[in-house]
């Protein structure tokens, strides 16, 4: 991931609430990410969706070369 879609994205979850930024007025800048309430619910559903993926995707597989042929 290039740093500017990184950066894209950290901007995206900031502005929804999901992280929140804090600058430190240090050189060289420092930057700390921290994820809010909202953005650790968030990471229990894409973790169960990360846990269902590995147990579905043969099925997935198997539709999808069906569908397929």
């Amino acid at each position: 991931m290039s740093h500017k879609i990184l950066t894209q994205n950290l901007r995206m979850l900031e502005r929804n609430g999901l992280i929140d930024r804090t600058v430190h007025p240090v050189v060289p800048p420092r930057v700390d990410y921290a994820l809010t309430e909202p953005g650790r619910a968030l990471r229990v559903t894409i973790d169960g969706l990360c846990d269902w993926t590995p147990r579905h995707l043969g099925h997935i597989e198997t539709s999808r070369h069906r569908s397929d042929t």
